[in-house]
């Protein structure tokens, strides 16, 4: 498997289905340090290249991520890594590393595992929809797979030791991606957000720290890794997001209740601009489309099948609309770009649908 064979294949975390689909996907992260080797930043590139050759094998040879894929970062093109970070499959911060730092994925791309990046090990396991536990056990045998083969830096006092104070203890991070249209068109969201900041979690955007809400997509985790049993954490967020989605639930509701007229001017406007548009930013897809699964989720759309809006949710970012395209493409170019494939997709889910419902009349 190559990086070019991702783009075929749906993004661990984006969930398909009928009905509806507020939970996106969730999400269980470990740091996890060797003993007695220098943190990433803090090491020279050639313990940082010794760590990465020692450790690609082991996790490569791991029977939870067969088959797999292991990458160096020095050898992947600027594209590449920016399909990565899309899938969510690196950080931000691990697409600027070089030699000396890697990735090792399962081609479902269930489980990823970031060598060298802030830590020497972060571990990544994604489902889609609302799966804390099934999330947390597939990692812990992954994490426990592989201290049976190296040996972690931890304190019997503080437990697993990091770069960075914050992960410090479980070195967990659990999070969950919510689609919350109903909740941002009912100017709700802004208490809630508040909220979780004062019980000690985080709210970020569709792409992790420093991103804002595009599409009404929220992450929210956990910040507090130190003092806490992993089961507590996942137990006290899964909870939150159960809440959660019954306000939005009842936002949806209130919306097709009280603003039935606005809410399908907001789904008509974004079906008609998605239909006919010739130029279109990936922002404004984002948010277009946020609109779009609204609608198919509340039965105002019948003729686009939302596994296509899901599709298009990673075909349309720069990186994957550019492999797509086979050529590196200017801002101007992509918008172009995105606003054929999106006509052409939406169009055809349509006449699809038609199709197969005059089957079915006949």
């Amino acid at each position: 498997m190559i990086i070019s064979d991702l783009i075929q294949q749906s993004g661990a975390w984006l969930s398909s289905g009928e009905g509806e689909n507020i939970v996106i996907s969730s999400r269980v992260r470990l740091a996890r340090n060797l003993r007695d080797a220098a943190f990433p930043d803090w090491a020279g590139e050639d313990e940082a290249e010794r760590i990465w050759t020692d450790l690609r094998p082991i996790l490569q040879d791991l029977e939870s991520l067969t088959p797999s894929l292991g990458v160096s970062m020095g050898e992947l093109n600027d594209l590449d890594k920016q399909i990565l970070f899309e899938r969510h499959l690196i950080s931000r911060d691990h697409a600027e590393k070089g030699k000396g730092s890697g990735l090792v994925i399962r081609q479902d791309e269930s489980v990823a595992i970031m060598v060298n990046e802030e830590d020497h090990l972060r571990l990544q396991s994604i489902r889609p929809g609302l799966d804390l536990l099934g999330t947390w056990e597939t990692m812990d045998k992954v994490d426990t797979a592989i201290e049976e083969k190296v040996r972690y830096a931890f304190s019997p006092q503080l437990g697993y030791l990091t770069a960075c104070p914050t992960n410090v203890g479980t070195g967990m991070r659990a999070s969950v991606m919510l689609h919350l249209p109903g909740l941002v068109l009912m100017n709700e969201i802004g208490p809630i957000i508040k909220g979780m900041s004062k019980i000690g979690l985080a709210v970020r955007g569709l792409w992790g720290e420093g991103t804002e809400a595009t599409g009404n997509m929220f992450q929210i985790s956990n910040q507090i890794t130190l003092g806490e049993r992993e089961a507590d954490i996942l137990s006290n967020l899964e909870q939150i997001v159960t809440e959660i989605v019954e306000h939005e639930k009842n936002a949806r509701a209130r919306l097709m209740e009280r603003r039935e007229t606005v809410l399908r001017d907001h789904v008509g406007r974004a079906y008609g601009i998605l239909s006919n548009c010739y130029i279109l930013s990936s922002k404004e897809a984002l948010d277009l489309f946020s609109g779009l699964r609204l609608g198919i989720e509340l039965g105002i759309l019948k003729d686009v099948d939302r596994r296509v809006v899901d599709e298009l949710l990673l075909l349309t970012q720069p990186g994957h609309l550019q492999k797509l395209e086979g050529k590196e493409l200017k801002a101007r170019e992509r918008d172009r770009a995105r606003a054929e494939l999106v006509r052409r997709k939406v169009t055809e889910t349509k006449n699809r649908r038609r199709v197969r419902s005059r089957k079915t009349d006949e």
